[in-house]
């Protein structure tokens, strides 16, 4: 039995990668970069309520 090979005329993403976007364009698109820590709710009213 022959094997089957899978060919498409997209190119694969490994071999062309995203084209480079202007910083501006990457912020009107998905806003400031945030930090990968949120504190809590409790967190934050903690922090103003410091003294």
């Amino acid at each position: 039995m022959a094997k089957r090979i899978y060919t498409s005329s997209r190119p694969d993403a490994w071999t062309s990668p995203r084209p480079h976007r202007d910083a501006s364009l990457r912020y009107a698109a998905h806003g400031p970069i945030r930090s990968m820590y949120e504190p809590t709710l409790l967190e934050r009213l903690l922090r103003y309520l410091r003294f």
